[in-house]
């Protein structure tokens, strides 16, 4: 039941509805899922950072996508492990923290796709202008694209959540395993009609830009490589090209599931379990699909691993 409370500032969490057989190991799962996100993520940045081959543009801009994937997993995973040990009357969460949040939710969904999209424009520069490529993607230009991933989605999501923020809130209950901002305004009695406008504008730019760039960037890409007669320069754009499209669509697919679930209430639960392996799927796939396909990392791990083994004699 909901309590009416002006603007109070104790909220309750639904989360997810478990039973007592199933507790367990849905928390086990989450948790292990946790463990592996952090450990092949952080494991792909330091080997990035510790090896110097791979200080090539290609490799700097995934780190984006591990930091990613590592922040907006690290503020939703343990919050919804917590309040899976404890009954939904003690599912309590301050306001001030449920924004927090709501902002990194929204920032891990949005950067997924301004940071694949720099990504993208790597690819496309190295495939279509091969010879001008260390000439554009300079160091320079790599740290110009990551603020600019990063900074379009911190005022994308800033403006979302600070229209939300004005708004008087007259109910408690968040029905959802964690904070987000359409939990949050609907917390609200008052007219949301300003954040509805913009919250579906905020989806269809980033959806269509994000959407746009990609398409448009593999059909120049496609054109080079139908036009060009190298081999090597075709097995390239595939092999670099087909582990980048699959984390977008792989991205993509986890979002459109999570906004065609939220047009069905009926399927509330399914759309909760939805909303958490939106992060936590991308967060596991990406750094093994990466990792699997990159020539260059195989051979730093092998290096390594092999170094571990002959060190001791």
């Amino acid at each position: 039941m909901e309590n009416f409370t002006y603007n109070s500032l104790t909220l309750q969490l639904e989360g997810l509805k478990v039973t007592k057989t199933n507790k367990y190991p849905v928390f086990l799962f989450l948790l292990l899922a946790y463990v592996f996100i952090l450990t092949t993520n952080v494991g792909i940045l330091v080997l990035i950072w510790k090896e110097r081959s791979l200080h090539q543009p290609m490799y700097l801009l995934f780190c984006n996508l591990s930091v990613n994937d590592v922040m907006g997993n690290s503020l939703l995973v343990p919050r919804v492990l917590a309040d899976i040990l404890v009954p939904p009357s003690e599912r309590l969460i301050h306001y001030y923290e449920c924004l927090i949040q709501a902002f990194t939710t929204h920032m891990f969904g949005t950067n997924a796709h301004t940071v694949l999209m720099i990504m993208a424009f790597d690819r496309y520069v190295a495939i279509c202008n091969p010879l001008r490529y260390p000439t554009v993607m300079t160091n320079r230009m790599v740290i110009k694209l990551t603020v600019s991933a990063w900074g379009v989605a911190f005022v994308l999501v800033g403006i979302l959540l600070g229209l939300t923020v004005r708004l008087n809130r007259c109910r408690t209950l968040i029905t959802n395993p964690y904070c987000d901002n359409a939990s949050l305004f609907k917390l609200s009695c008052e007219n949301a009609f300003i954040n509805n406008v913009y919250g579906i504008t905020f989806t269809v730019v980033l959806l269509s830009s994000s959407i746009g760039s990609i398409v448009l960037t593999y059909f120049k890409i496609t054109a080079a490589c139908l036009m060009s007669n190298s081999k090597s320069l075709n097995g390239k754009a595939l092999k670099t090209c087909s582990t980048h499209l699959c984390l977008y669509l792989i991205m993509l697919i986890s979002g459109f599931i999570l906004i065609i679930l939220h047009r069905f209430p009926q399927y509330a639960e399914y759309r909760k379990i939805s909303a958490i392996l939106f992060n936590v799927v991308p967060g596991s796939l990406n750094p093994v699909i990466y990792g699997l396909q990159s020539q260059e990392i195989h051979k730093c791990l092998s290096n390594m691993f092999h170094l571990g083994k002959v060190t001791p004699f």
